[in-house]
């Protein structure tokens, strides 16, 4: 069990804390124009800019998605 000091990796909270760090992290990668793409390395939006938009995309869908999966898990069933 994970102590009380470590709430937000408790689930569903894990589910926004992540979400929120992929935000973070394609804000990031969006404002330096860099982004790093796994089992390959750092991209640059001047030199591959369809590979660089596709994994920021999927950052902020993937970000967006699990902040909306946590909402749904804690406010749905509360009718």
């Amino acid at each position: 069990m994970v102590s009380k000091a470590f709430w937000f990796l408790n689930p569903p909270y894990s589910l926004l804390t992540f979400g929120i760090f992929l935000l973070f992290l394609a804000a990031i990668y969006t404002y330096t124009g860099k982004a790093w793409i796994r089992f390959h390395g750092w991209v640059n939006r001047v030199e591959e800019p369809k590979r660089y938009w596709l994994e920021v995309a999927t950052y902020y869908l993937l970000g967006v998605g699990l902040i909306g999966l946590f909402l749904y898990k804690v406010h749905a069933f509360q009718n």
